[in-house]
């Protein structure tokens, strides 16, 4: 993908906020997730029309809140709406049924549906169908009813009904088994072809068209295979008419450049045509100097099995100059590390092209970027654009900088770093490799490389999301471990690259099982990435002892003993990735992740999350956005815009339900 995962780094630019004292960074803690407040530190600085611009941005963001939701589960709406209407009626508000049920709502607001954002399981209820249906019976009525009552406590409390938002599983139809919204009465044999044929048609265009991108393919009474377009006047016109309400008031306030941005985006909601969101993505990566930017639109594949549709999000933000530093120096030397790159070197871009990297300051988050979010983003996604006219990187200071706070003293590396020498160098230097790595991997990792003649981009499947974020993060692991770092200022030694690789290996290999269910596979392809490096190079390493498993007190520990050979292994596997992509070789592809990046060790597994469940930590974070209010004179013109930072996620997520739902039920 084109953003980076979720991390716990923090960042030496933010500025803490004088009532930190006052005021908790976790806000609310429950289920394996804790909710976390950011604040967006330099907005009182910015100009009064960059104020505006991000007022009008941000309700433009939460606006598409729904379609999300409708996204990940044709009845997700359904389920919300019922039990929001529970919640805010019901006058008893305590016993464990309730307790139960309020969690259960908690959990499907973070998740934007029933199933859990990163494992894609279906959550259990802990509450009763007979205590539910009571509720109903007191509380939903044909005023308020969102879909028949049996039905509903069927998609609630039947396990294996829509088990899995995403079934990527080797031998299933990932299709069929995957309860998301994206198909409906399809295979996948059936969408393999139809988009397999599309593709062929348009086999000799030099800009292909991402097809299926912004659309919902289904199958009419008569058998006919078609796509639902996601546009105004098509599938979820109701949220995109108010999405480009606030975008039309954005760019009559923004600078001229991202005015024509703005208004290509809003030509590409009208149409629905990919062409025009083509162009509006060249447009928007061509846009270098704004101080205030915004990702909006059907961007992310990730929740469709076969990585063609794309869920809808939004991040609003702005430049942190100070922190831009560093990103600004890999720019300027973007063609060194693509020329010096351990591949093969007919897929080396030859010439790169207008890589653009920053650190931002994120103001709002919307649809698949909240509540959860990725601390870096790299964009557009199609690699024509990418080769001909360049791509954006962001790394997210003020996100980075939360998790960091909400982290301080929670024991993780007494527990699970073994050695002192280890535990010393990642206080010394994890931030900065921590921030490092996501700026490589977002700035330069996702943008390398290209692909031979002849390859599409597709041949991958539903492992392409896997193998891209594997070889964006082996290009950052790769190069935080060169000379070249320290030559250029950004970093004092090597030390910090051996730091980000203990930390790496540790969480690959074991610590992020913490966020799997006991029993169950690795699914997310962010993690199976990092699962599969870590045990390529365990594997590839064990004859040298490169990576070592140390049993100690009961406790097992993964030590990396040999860094400059790990460096090497890096390399190699980086090689051997970006020939499969380049090549779009289907079999290594599903042979390198099915050996190493799906199966869990039981009795690691079980260990870790132990562990894990005895610090208190919860292994997930997400946040509630900060709220901005329009200060008008006394002729109704906007003199300023104020911020506020609401510290309770229930709050917010009710009145989101109230005031930014605007979809039908069922769509």
């Amino acid at each position: 993908m084109a953003m980076g995962v979720i991390g716990l780094a923090s960042c030496g630019t933010a500025v803490e906020s004088q009532n930190e004292a006052e005021q908790p960074w976790i806000v609310d803690r429950f289920d394996d997730i804790k909710v976390i407040r950011y604040e967006v530190p330099g907005f009182e600085s910015l100009s009064l029309e960059e104020k505006e611009l991000i007022y009008y941005l941000a309700e433009a963001a939460k606006c598409g809140r729904d379609i999300l939701f409708d996204q990940n589960f044709k009845y997700n709406l359904a389920v919300r709406r019922t039990l929001e209407t529970i919640y805010t009626a019901s006058d008893v508000r305590e016993g464990d049924e309730f307790v139960a049920f309020e969690k259960y709502l908690k959990k499907v607001w973070f998740a934007n549906g029933i199933h859990h954002h990163y494992s894609n399981d279906k959550f259990t209820p802990e509450f009763s169908e007979v205590w539910f249906r009571k509720q109903l019976v007191k509380y939903i009525n044909e005023e308020n009813r969102q879909i028949e009552d049996d039905f509903l406590c069927q998609i609630i409390f039947d396990a294996n009904l829509y088990a899995s938002r995403l079934n990527q599983k080797e031998g299933v139809d990932v299709i069929t088994e995957s309860a998301n919204n994206y198909y409906e009465g399809v295979n996948q044999e059936e969408v393999e072809a139809f988009y397999n044929a599309m593709v062929a048609a348009d086999a000799n265009n030099p800009e292909p068209i991402s097809y299926g991108l912004n659309s919902k393919l289904m199958k009419d009474e008569n058998g006919k295979i078609y796509e639902k377009v996601w546009k105004i006047g098509g599938m979820y016109t109701e949220a995109l008419e108010q999405i480009v309400y606030w975008l039309e008031k954005a760019a009559a306030v923004a600078n001229p450049t991202q005015r024509e941005v703005l208004e290509a985006l809003i030509k590409y909601y009208n149409s629905g045509d990919l062409k025009d969101f083509d162009d509006y993505s060249v447009l928007w990566v061509k846009d270098t100097k704004s101080n205030v930017d915004v990702v909006n639109g059907f961007i992310e594949n990730y929740g469709d099995p076969l990585g063609r549709k794309s869920s809808w999000e939004s991040v609003v933000n702005f430049r942190d100059e100070e922190a831009c530093r560093r990103t600004e120096i890999m720019a300027a030397n973007a063609q060194w590390f693509e020329d010096n790159a351990p591949i093969n070197p007919a897929y080396r871009k030859k010439e790169v092209k207008g890589v653009s990297a920053k650190v931002i300051t994120v103001a709002m988050l919307g649809g698949d970027c909240f509540p959860a979010t990725a601390i870096g983003i790299n964009l557009p996604n199609a690699d024509w654009i990418r080769k001909e006219h360049g791509s954006k990187s962001v790394t997210i200071d003020n996100i980075t900088y939360a998790y960091d706070k909400a982290a301080q003293g929670n024991g993780f590396a007494e527990e699970f770093i073994l050695r002192e020498e280890d535990r010393i160098r990642a206080e010394k230097f994890g931030k900065l490799g921590d921030d490092l790595h996501t700026d490589l991997h977002e700035c330069l990792g996702h943008g390398s490389g290209q692909l031979a003649p002849g390859t599409k981009g597709d041949e991958l499947r539903t492992y392409s999301s896997t193998l891209e974020e594997a070889r964006a993060d082996l290009f950052a692991l790769y190069y935080l471990g060169d000379e070249k770092l320290v030559e250029i200022g950004l970093i004092p030694s090597l030390d910090v690259a051996w730091s980000q690789y203990s930390d790496y290996i540790m969480n690959g290999y074991m610590t992020q099982l913490s966020r799997i269910e006991l029993g169950k596979d690795v699914e997310e392809s962010h993690m199976r990435n990092r699962k599969l490096i870590a045990e390529w190079c365990y594997e590839k390493g064990r004859a040298e002892n490169v990576i070592e498993l140390v049993r100690q007190n009961g406790k097992t520990y993964v030590v990396v003993n040999d860094f400059v050979k790990l460096r090497e292994l890096f390399g190699e596997l980086l090689c051997e990735v970006q020939r499969i992509k380049s090549e779009g070789d289907y079999e290594a592809c599903k042979a390198l992740v099915e050996n190493y990046a799906v199966k869990i060790n039981p009795l690691l597994h079980a260990e870790v999350i132990a562990r894990n469940k005895a610090l208190n930590i919860e292994p997930y974070g997400g946040f509630v956005n900060p709220e901005y209010e329009l200060v008008t004179d006394k002729d109704g013109k906007v003199v300023d815009v104020k911020i506020s930072y609401p510290a309770n996620y229930v709050e917010q997520h009710l009145k989101y339900g109230k005031e930014y739902s605007f979809l039908p039920t069922l769509n």
